[in-house]
């Protein structure tokens, strides 16, 4: 199973970035948590982060024939971004929302996820381990 992890704008920021909202860890450590879990479950994972909302689409479209999941944590385009969605649904790739926050819980603005209504299932407020449950549930889906 091959899975492609995609992290949207400002992630690059983690651990400087409000670490009370989104943590201390980097974005590298939670992928390096990640590329451990993926040798435990046998898989195969990739990474791509971007801030741009294009770079983010082309990559998605690109995946198609190549990875069995999709991980997305659109980040600020999870409310906005109707080519994301739009991306994800024109490749048929099961994919699975991450985000390290309960966007519930956070500004009205927040609380809605145009990804969500096309996504397998969503994952949040569990900070970095959301990323691992994610990973966990698209091994999952396969087997």
């Amino acid at each position: 199973m091959k899975i492609l992890v995609i992290n949207g704008p400002n992630l690059d920021l983690l651990g400087k970035r409000q670490p009370e909202v989104y943590g201390r860890l980097t974005l590298k450590e939670i992928n390096e948590k990640m590329v451990a879990l993926a040798k435990e479950l046998q898989c195969e994972i990739e990474f791509f982060q971007s801030n741009h909302e294009g770079e983010i689409v082309d990559t998605i479209g690109k995946a198609k024939g190549k990875f069995d999941c999709l991980i997305i944590n659109p980040a600020a385009y999870t409310h906005t971004s109707v080519a994301v969605r739009d991306a994800i649904v024109a490749t048929g790739i099961p994919t699975i929302e991450v985000h390290l926050s309960n966007i519930y819980a956070r500004e009205e603005f927040r609380r809605k996820s145009l990804i969500a209504p096309v996504a397998v299932g969503q994952i949040c407020g569990f900070g970095p381990d959301g990323y691992l449950m994610a990973l966990r549930a698209a091994v999952g889906m396969k087997g």
